[in-house]
């Protein structure tokens, strides 16, 4: 079976994003950038998680006000999506603050068990999986208008690193059960 052309578009996106997502995880619990080996104190590992959530709390804050601000100066969208049908730019608002919410909440759960489970080495993996997710809120956003091939990146490169994330912690945790 052969690929459409925005079929190839997204695999494409989603391939970049993946290997993205791979290497920076890689090099991060290989390469400890960010020098957190030294962490000991609870205090200490929840700083890099706080400091980890503010870029996707960004991004979802950014979601809602843009929202906010357009149903604000839109007469036919101002009393919200439970009262109108919505015209189409504020229902692409609310898909954009959709993903983002969804994208917030894997990666909240995620990087919080990464941040209490895993060895404090390996912790630099966390901010810059952070900062993946800012670039692919970026990218998606931007293509989100176009059409599927051009937001393939931004959504796999927000999801992929935190589902990569995911699995290397689980990988990790069984092996520590069972090993």
């Amino acid at each position: 079976m052969a690929l459409s052309s925005k079929q190839s578009g997204v695999f494409k996106g989603m391939l970049t994003a993946m290997l993205a997502s791979i290497v920076t995880i890689v090099v991060a619990i290989v390469f400890d950038p960010l020098n957190y080996y030294q962490l000991e104190l609870v205090s200490e590992i929840l700083a890099v998680l706080g400091l980890s959530l503010i870029l996707p709390i960004l991004f979802l804050i950014a979601s809602i006000g843009r929202l906010a601000k357009f149903r604000f100066f839109s007469p036919e969208d101002i009393d919200g999506s439970g009262l109108t049908s919505g015209t189409n730019e504020v229902m692409v608002l609310q898909s954009l603050l959709q993903n983002t919410l969804e994208q917030f909440v894997i990666a909240f759960g995620v990087y919080t068990a990464w941040c209490l489970l895993m060895p404090s080495s390996w912790l630099s993996v966390v901010p810059l999986c952070s900062i993946l997710f800012a670039i692919g809120r970026c990218y998606f956003f931007k293509g989100y208008k176009n059409g599927a091939p051009a937001r393939a990146f931004g959504f796999a490169l927000t999801f992929y690193s935190t589902v990569v994330l995911f699995f290397v912690l689980l990988g990790y945790q069984l092996i520590q059960m069972f090993g």
